[in-house]
């Protein structure tokens, strides 16, 4: 057998002589206590964009999921196995989030793949099956007159911020807590070059600059 990754023992021989020291007491009371983030992200597999890392997150303040395009499938209560759903369900009714955030981001593998239609993302494979329900039945994605491939990727990453938002509101429970105004749903955009972050203004339906909103506060 293949010894355990020496760049994991390395990390984990820097977490407990420089950050568990500090954090030892934040541990223990969530050994004891048990977590409750007040916020839930729905974010990309892609080991560029972590949630912990772009939000400067403690141990117990997020709960994550991640997966491929940070897709949220819709609500559908069959014989299947459903990992995004089970999360969602356990962070909206045991632990009773307050926040979901759908995190998209720029360079989406996932979304490059889907629009390119290049192997292995054949109809039978699991890749195409997951990105298969970005769309819905019928549905056109196509690139616009004069709309460059760049552009054309960045409206589609985007866009699936956009329908995953729209999922999660088929899930009853959801929408159960966001029309009593107990949870809200946002969405994001992060750009993996330049570490920025784009936060989705949902009356606007436009993605603007979260540091405009720190510049006002």
């Amino acid at each position: 057998m293949a010894p355990f990754p020496q760049r994991l023992l390395d990390g984990y021989r820097a977490f407990t002589t420089q950050r568990l020291p500090t954090e030892q007491t934040r541990y223990r009371e969530l050994s004891e206590r048990g977590q409750s983030p007040a916020v839930m992200v729905v974010g990309c597999c892609d080991s560029r964009v972590s949630p912990e890392v772009i939000f400067d997150a403690g141990p117990g303040e997020l709960f994550v999921v991640r997966n491929v395009a940070n897709l949220v499938p819709v609500y559908a209560p069959d014989s299947g196995t459903h990992g995004v759903s089970a999360a969602l369900e356990y962070a909206v009714n045991v632990l009773q989030v307050k926040h979901i955030v759908v995190l998209g981001h720029a360079q989406c593998g996932g979304i490059r793949a889907f629009i390119d239609k290049i192997k292995p993302l054949s109809p039978g494979d699991f890749i195409g099956r997951w990105m298969s329900m970005f769309i819905k039945p019928g549905e056109v994605v196509e690139q616009r007159g004069h709309e460059t491939m760049h552009d054309f990727t960045v409206r589609i990453e985007k866009a699936a911020v956009h329908r995953s938002l729209e999922n999660l509101m088929t899930f009853p429970f959801v929408r159960e807590r966001v029309e009593k105004g107990a949870m809200d749903l946002h969405g994001a955009y992060f750009g993996v070059a330049e570490g920025s972050l784009f936060v989705l203004d949902q009356e606007a339906k436009e993605f603007r600059s979260a540091r405009e909103a720190l510049a006002g506060e």
